[in-house]
C-alpha cells in the first residue's frame, strides 16, 4: 500500500495510490487533517482498511503530487555516509566518528513530477539521491534494537544542493541547502513493516537516463539504525520527523568538469520497494 499528499483543483488531500490514480481518503478521517496527523495516531493500518472496496476518485493526470509529510517538526539530513562518498575528502582513508548532520526546511521541497527550481544566484544546482524515513512514535535516547519501532513509513528523496553556497561558510552547509524548491521529496508513503525494507536496499539516481548513483544501504556507514539512535540522543524525535539517511558518490560536482542540472533535465531516484521520484528541472520565474 502506497499513501501520498496530493492537489487537485486547488485543493490538498491524501489518499491511497493505485495504478489508475488515488483514492482519497481524507475525507473519511475528518480527526486527521494531514498524513503527519494520520501517522501521529498511528492511523496508517485504518487507511489500508479503507481502501478495500473503493473506487478511485483522482484518475492519473487529474491531480499532482504534493511533498507527502510538509508539516513535521523537522527535517534532519545525513551527510558523507557511503564509503565512496566519505573517499572524495581529504581524510577519506577513514570512517568518521560520527555522522555529518544538517537541517533541511519542508519548504526546500517540491512533490513528484513537479520541477525543481534553479535560482538566478547560481546555477550550481545538483541532486543527491536519499531514502527518507518518516518517524511514527515519540522517542529520545532511542537504542539500536528499538530504532525501527519508530519508524512509520519510507519514502524518497533528491536533496537538491546549491553547490557553491554550501561552501560560503566554514563548517556549516544550511545556506546550501534550504534554497526554495530545490529538492523533491515523495512519491508517496510506503508504511515500514519489515527490517528488509531498509537493510539492503538498492538506490539509485539517473539524471536523463543516465545512472549516477547506484548504492546499497547495508554499505552505510552509520545504518538507519545507529541514525536514529545517535539523533534521539540530542533532540526526542516526532511524529512526522523526517531523517534524510544520506547519498551515494557521483553527484555532479564530481565530474570533471562538474554537471550541473540544466531547465529541461529528468533526474529519477529508485529505490527497491519504494518506487521511483521523478522531477525536471526549470529556471525561477
Amino acid at each position: 500500500m502506497k499513501f501520498a499528499t496530493i492537489r487537485s483543483q486547488g485543493a490538498v488531500s491524501y489518499g491511497a495510490v493505485t495504478d489508475a490514480g488515488v483514492t482519497a481518503l481524507s475525507q473519511y478521517f475528518p480527526q486527521w487533517a494531514t498524513l503527519k496527523d494520520v501517522i501521529a495516531a498511528q492511523g496508517l493500518p485504518a487507511l489500508s482498511a479503507a481502501i478495500v472496496g473503493a473506487a478511485v476518485s483522482h484518475p492519473n493526470g487529474s491531480f499532482s503530487y504534493e511533498m507527502p509529510v510538509a508539516n513535521g517538526e523537522k527535517i534532519i539530513c545525513v551527510g558523507v555516509n557511503f564509503p565512496d562518498r566519505n573517499a572524495e575528502y581529504k581524510d577519506g582513508s577513514q570512517a568518521p566518528s560520527n555522522m555529518s548532520l544538517f537541517p533541511r526546511f519542508a519548504r526546500g521541497f517540491v512533490g513528484h513530477g513537479e520541477a525543481l527550481v534553479r535560482p538566478p544566484e547560481s546555477h550550481q544546482l545538483d541532486y543527491e539521491g536519499e531514502i527518507a524515513v518518516v518517524i511514527g512514535k515519540q522517542g529520545r535516547r532511542i537504542s539500536q534494537a528499538d530504532a525501527y519501532d519508530h519508524i512509520a513509513a519510507i519514502t524518497l528523496c533528491n536533496e537538491g544542493t546549491i553547490r557553491d553556497w554550501v561552501r560560503h561558510a566554514k563548517f556549516n552547509v544550511t545556506q546550501g541547502k534550504n534554497w526554495d524548491n530545490t529538492g523533491a521529496m515523495g512519491p508517496w508513503l510506503v508504511p515500514f513493516t519489515d527490517a528488509a525494507q531498509l537493510d539492503d536496499v538498492q538506490l539509485t539516481t539517473h539524471v536523463n537516463g543516465e545512472l549516477r548513483q547506484e548504492d546499497r544501504t547495508s554499505r552505510m556507514m552509520f545504518p538507519i539504525r545507529r541514525q536514529i539512535e545517535y539523533i534521539s540522543t540530542f533532540t526526542t524525535l516526532m511524529p512526522g520527523d523526517i531523517i534524510v539517511t544520506g547519498t551515494p558518490t557521483g553527484a555532479g560536482a564530481r565530474f570533471d568538469p562538474p554537471i550541473y542540472l540544466k531547465p529541461g533535465d529528468v533526474v529519477e531516484v529508485a529505490a527497491e520497494g519504494i518506487g521511483t521520484l521523478r522531477n525536471t528541472i526549470e529556471d525561477e520565474a
